[in-house]
């Protein structure tokens, strides 16, 4: 089986992304840091070998060169994602969507996930973040993101509320490394610094953030 990789992503727009770094960042500064995740984490897909890739987005931003562009629909983020899955599933070929907070993810942990995809043994794979939700979801069979249509988002039992609902519909799930996404000014510090010595994001975290200060 074949698989495509999903991003699913805001345009960096300041005052519409990454609020939660406000204060001590200014809604710029936020939309700055929120641009370097994005362009890490699209370099790091295009970088994944065997796999097509779509940039599911909400606003104006360009998908790179090769690459499919979605433009999300849906209300509250539930809504996005199970539209996200349905209105780029191609049969036959697996999904995994990741969003544009783990800029630390790697080339070499989103190929094992697509490989885990291919395995018999599971129809799914979630990931999930440090803080309680989730920061990867793959399905072999992409009709199954409706599941997560009304799953509550951004809570502290998002990711078990996901598993549970895969699990509700008879998916055999196969977890993949947690990780901590990035929400908070914490966040930004400590992702940061697992990321590569060429990171955008680790950069941005450093020229921008260190400035301000910590709250």
């Amino acid at each position: 089986m074949s698989a495509q990789l999903l991003v699913l992503a805001k345009t960096p727009v300041p005052g519409r992304v990454k609020t939660r770094l406000c204060p001590p960042c200014t809604p710029e500064q936020a939309a700055e840091i929120a641009a370097a995740a994005l362009a890490d984490t699209l370099t790091t897909v295009t970088a994944t070998p065997g796999v097509r890739r779509r940039l599911v987005v909400e606003g104006d931003h360009p998908a790179p060169p090769g690459w499919g562009r979605t433009a999300q629909r849906g209300t509250t983020l539930g809504q996005r994602l199970a539209h996200g899955y349905a209105d780029t599933r191609i049969a036959g070929v697996a999904s995994l969507l990741i969003g544009m907070d783990t800029p630390q993810v790697s080339a070499g942990l989103l190929a094992a996930a697509v490989e885990r995809l291919d395995d018999d043994a599971a129809d799914a794979v979630l990931g999930l973040a440090e803080d309680g939700g989730w920061w990867a979801l793959g399905l072999r069979d992409p009709a199954h993101g409706q599941a997560i249509r009304d799953v509550p988002m951004s809570t502290p039992d998002t990711g078990a509320r996901t598993l549970a609902v895969l699990r509700a519909r008879g998916l055999r799930v196969a977890q993949l490394p947690a990780l901590r996404d990035v929400d908070t000014w914490a966040d930004a510090q400590a992702v940061a610094a697992l990321c590569t010595a060429d990171s955008r994001f680790a950069l941005a975290v450093a020229t921008v953030l260190s400035p301000v200060g910590a709250p």
